[in-house]
Parts: structure tokens; C-alpha cells; sequence
């Protein structure tokens, strides 16, 4: 396979955004991505307008795809109390099927060379160079990115921390067709341990994506069951999923975790949720995936192109950059979270919202970031 300026293991929104930025600036880039494009993510598949300046300056604009144009949250508790605010940046509603898939195109014809169907078996560090092995061949590089997502063979391989506590949380994804759904409504509906977002993506049709947790699955032992159970206690949730048409088959990720995570491993400059991962009920993981995109592939262009500037300061300006940006934003979403998912506290929440807007649009705003 040979050697190339950066290697990027994972062609999500991170790894693929990264390529792009480091190949418009002259660095030769590789991914290596396990599965071929175009392919299913769970995900809630809504991005903050936040995000445009900068993918404007990639020469990318997804609305060339058709995504919805989103402008309003709506909140419900367990038993179906509701309440809509207007979010203040807004955002798009865009499957990762279809704009992982734009975005590798972009990447190609900008020159990034992809390894797709290709497994990452070992990584070593030694005299300041990596050496990645494949079942593909090799690769060497200088600079490694991991852009792998929430949880990897990978991450078992670094030993990373965040593995000692295991999670509970499942999340699933479906995409539906739904007559009557707002186009410009993003909505996030409470149930027993777990809460579930639908909002418009491209070519009329929604993206329906739940977090629940896993003793749900133990004691129903089928997804169907358990929605009939669990997710139907929610008045909204049961007219949803009675009346929808089901696009795809269920898309699951198990132990997805929240837990604290570091932006350097062992010299992997980590992007994405490889990162850390914000809560799904805070809606702008796919922004923050973005912005650690742009962000990582400045500190290595500066590394690579700056006499004296060491890997080591590289490394450490990195991740205090990383944790300035998304570290609170990580830290608040962790305790929102406490806000979702048991009757008293989702009754709390839309009461906070309807008689407090300004308090619920505050804590919003803390998940978002500005305009980058």
C-alpha cells in the first residue's frame, strides 16, 4: 500500500471532512474505511447550521441533496405533554447515506485515496512514523487520525480508558415515511430509560433514531416487542410508529457510551466520537464531528508544514484546543441527559420549557456552537 503524508482510519464525517481539508491544502491523504459507500450509520442525522461557513470554504454545500431545513424543537415527556420552541441557529435534516457517500465523492475527485472493505489489524509507533497493517497490506505515515466512531476494535487495541465502565445504552435507527411531520421540525419524544428523535431528512422521508437501554431488549427480546411495550407508553411515539412506513430494516449499535474521552492516544490524534460523543438527545454530534474535523487537520498542517513546531506541542495544543471547544458542551449534555427518559424528570423538562423559555434556550444554546 506504501506511504502517504496523513492516514485516516474512518471514512465517517471526521475522517472523510479531514481528508478533504488536508487534500485541498497539498497533503496526500489515505482512509481506510471497513465498509463500502453508500451505507447506513445510527445516527440522528441532523446537523446546526453551524457548520456552513466552513463547509462553504470545502467548495461542499449540501443542499445540493435536499435536506430539510429545520427551525423548531419540539420536547415530549413519557406520558405525551409537549411543547415547541424555535431554535435559534436551526440546522438540516441530511442521512448519513446519502452525505457520507456526497462527501466521499467530493474526497475523490479532490484526490484522497480511500482503502474501503479494509480492517485496521494492528498499529505500531516507532521513530517518529506510524506503520498501519491491513488485511490489505501496510501503510506508513507520520500523522495518524482515528476517525473509527463510538466504539472500535481499535479503541480495544489502544487500551483506551473509557472501555473499563461498560454501557447500557442501545441506540436504534430506522428511516420512515410519515404524512403530516412539520418539514422544519426536529422532535424528541421520552419513554421509560430512553427518548427517541424523528425529524425530515432528503426525498421526504424521516430519520427515526432512539436511545433505550439494554435491559429492555433482555426482558422483550425483540426490537418490535419492545417498541409495542416501551416506546408505544408515549401517545406521540405510538401514532409514529402505527402510521409510518418503514423505509429500512433496523440499523443497532450496542454500549454506546457518553463516557469521558481523550483527543490523544498513544500519538492518534482522535476526531469525532472517537473523540467523545455528546448526548443524542443534544442533536449536534454531526456538527462536532465537523468542526473536530477542521480543527485536527489545522494543528497537523501546522506540524507539517512549521520548522520546529515538535509533535509533541502538536499533540498538546490539539487536545487543549479539543477540550476549550466540546469539553463543557460534553459535560452539560451529560447532565441533561438526567432531564430524559423517567416520567418525573421529562414532565420537568417540558415545564421548564413552556414556563422558563429562556432558561431551555439557554441550555440549548450550551450544545451548540457558534458559526465556524
Amino acid at each position: 500500500m506504501g506511504q502517504t503524508a496523513v492516514i485516516i482510519l474512518g471514512g465517517g464525517l471526521a475522517g472523510i471532512t479531514s481528508a478533504l481539508h488536508l487534500t485541498r491544502a497539498g497533503v496526500a491523504c489515505a482512509v481506510i474505511e471497513r465498509k463500502r459507500y453508500p451505507f447506513h450509520r445510527v445516527c440522528g442525522e441532523y446537523i446546526s447550521n453551524e457548520v456552513l461557513p466552513y463547509l462553504h470554504e470545502l467548495r461542499v454545500d449540501p443542499f445540493e441533496l435536499g435536506p430539510s431545513r429545520i427551525s423548531r424543537f419540539q420536547l415530549t415527556s413519557t406520558n405525551g405533554r409537549s411543547v415547541i420552541m424555535p431554535l435559534d441557529l436551526g440546522g438540516f435534516g441530511i442521512s448519513r447515506y446519502a452525505f457520507d457517500y456526497f462527501l466521499y465523492q467530493k474526497a475523490v475527485s479532490a484526490g484522497v485515496t480511500f482503502y474501503l472493505e479494509s480492517e485496521v489489524k494492528k498499529i505500531v509507533f516507532g521513530r517518529d512514523e506510524f506503520l498501519v497493517e491491513t488485511e490489505k497490506g501496510s501503510l506508513t505515515s507520520p500523522v495518524v487520525i482515528g476517525a473509527f466512531g463510538k466504539r472500535s476494535h481499535i479503541d480495544y487495541q489502544l487500551s483506551r480508558k473509557f472501555l473499563q465502565s461498560r454501557s447500557p445504552y442501545v441506540g436504534v435507527k430506522y428511516h420512515i415515511r410519515l404524512r403530516g411531520f412539520p418539514n422544519d421540525l426536529i422532535a424528541l419524544h421520552n419513554f421509560e430509560l430512553g427518548y427517541c428523535g424523528i425529524s425530515h431528512v432528503e426525498d421526504n422521508k424521516l430519520n427515526l433514531c432512539y436511545l433505550t437501554h439494554r435491559d429492555h431488549l433482555r426482558r422483550y427480546r425483540s426490537v418490535k416487542t419492545m417498541e409495542e411495550q416501551i416506546l408505544c407508553q408515549n401517545p406521540f411515539l405510538k401514532s409514529i410508529l402505527n402510521d409510518s412506513e418503514f423505509l429500512t430494516e433496523a440499523e443497532t449499535i450496542n454500549e454506546v457510551t457518553f463516557e469521558a474521552k481523550s483527543p490523544v492516544e498513544q500519538h492518534i490524534l482522535m476526531a469525532g466520537d472517537a473523540a467523545g460523543m455528546i448526548t443524542p438527545l443534544c442533536g449536534n454530534g454531526m456538527a462536532m464531528a465537523i468542526h473536530g474535523a477542521k480543527m485536527v487537520s489545522e494543528h497537523i498542517l501546522k506540524f507539517l508544514n512549521q520548522p520546529g513546531y515538535s509533535r509533541q506541542q502538536m499533540e498538546s495544543d490539539y487536545a487543549k484546543a479539543w477540550e476549550q471547544q466540546f469539553a463543557q458542551r460534553l459535560w452539560i449534555g451529560r447532565r441533561v441527559q438526567r432531564l430524559f427518559g423517567s416520567s418525573t424528570a421529562s414532565n420537568f423538562a417540558v415545564d421548564l420549557a413552556r414556563h422558563l423559555p429562556t432558561a431551555a434556550n439557554w441550555m440549548m444554546r450550551q450544545t451548540h456552537g457558534k458559526p465556524f
